[in-house]
């Protein structure tokens, strides 16, 4: 998982230490997130399968795509859709991903870059892997976000955040077992590059083996760790977890995660993708690309939609018929 790294994580600077008084977050939950294919059938895990709304608010969806190792030609996206009601937080951490909307935004986005796309009010996007990738085959493996939006911003513009992977927050534990990258939000007083309607965190930790992590945590937010790779434990009671399992968090000040000893060939560390919201606590009707509060509004989204009022399709260039030269 090469997302972002540095040479020597001891120049970073490093979380606080945290005292005994610290209330550490019990686990509520542990599910193992089920697989299944999305757009034109690439693989994913539904890591929030099985877990109520009220303990994933602020958040909606999320997938884990791949890991795919593709042979040549076999690299898949997705076709034209529309959105609104929500925010897509797209992390690349392995291969290439192009995208386009309907508004113009767009861009092209490889190891830890994110796509931030704010549908608001609504447009259609398209999400695909570059000619060039289509044709070589190669690593893929990313997630894709579905972060809620308040009553009050549903229906604002849409709006789209490119953010590079350098420009993550980073850091490292105290003994520097473990690199924090902080995408959005803030950990321990470091904040991430993206900009958020709804008060979040999301973080990817990379622990190396053994190694133990106190993150402290905001009180008001909910706390959720999904395990991308690797074996470890959670919680100060040690529960066990493993790739495509998702811990919920009860109440508290702090995460407590520890990366098993032993970790197989392919997955040499534990990789963690934390996330964390000031819940909305408003009604939440959702069906299909749509996340509204109510079902008149879910079904004036799809009305908005059949009578183009979400956009078009541009004539432009898609996403997967060419490249968009080299990345800066």
């Amino acid at each position: 998982m090469p997302a972002i790294t540095v040479d020597d994580v001891l120049v970073l600077p490093r979380l606080p230490r945290l005292d005994e008084t610290t209330a550490y977050r019990p686990v509520r939950r542990l599910v193992t997130a089920p697989s299944g294919y999305e757009g034109e059938g690439f693989p994913v895990r539904r890591a929030f399968a099985g877990v109520p709304t009220t303990e994933l608010d602020p958040f909606i969806h999320l997938d884990q795509m791949g890991e795919v190792d593709y042979a040549p030609g076999e690299p898949k996206g997705t076709s034209w859709h529309p959105h609104r009601g929500f925010e897509t937080v797209t992390y690349m951490i392995d291969g290439i991903m192009d995208h386009q909307d309907s508004q113009g935004g767009g861009g092209t986005i490889t190891n830890g870059d994110t796509q931030w796309m704010t549908a608001g009010s609504g447009l259609l996007h398209i999400e695909a892997p570059p000619e060039h990738l289509v044709m070589s085959g190669g690593l893929f493996h990313g997630l894709q976000l579905w972060v809620n939006l308040p009553r009050v911003a549903k229906m604002k513009p849409p709006r789209y955040q490119d953010i590079r992977g350098r420009e993550a927050a980073l850091l490292t534990t105290p003994d520097g077992g473990a690199l924090i990258r902080v995408i959005a939000g803030e950990v321990a007083g470091h904040q991430g590059p993206g900009s958020t309607h709804t008060p979040i965190t999301i973080a990817h930790l990379t622990v190396q083996p053994g190694a133990e992590l106190s993150l402290p945590w905001r009180s008001d937010f909910n706390a959720l760790v999904y395990v991308l790779g690797g074996r470890g434990t959670v919680g100060t009671d040690r529960r066990p977890v493993h790739t495509g399992q998702l811990a919920v968090h009860g109440p508290g000040d702090a995460l407590r995660v520890t990366a098993d000893e032993r970790q197989e060939s392919r997955t040499p560390a534990l990789d963690l993708y934390i996330m964390g919201g000031r819940p909305i606590r408003e009604p939440v009707a959702h069906y299909g690309p749509f996340v509204m509060n109510t079902r008149a509004e879910l079904i004036q989204a799809f009305e908005d939609f059949q009578a183009g009022k979400l956009g078009v399709v541009p004539a432009e260039r898609l996403p997967h018929t060419g490249g968009q030269g080299e990345r800066p």
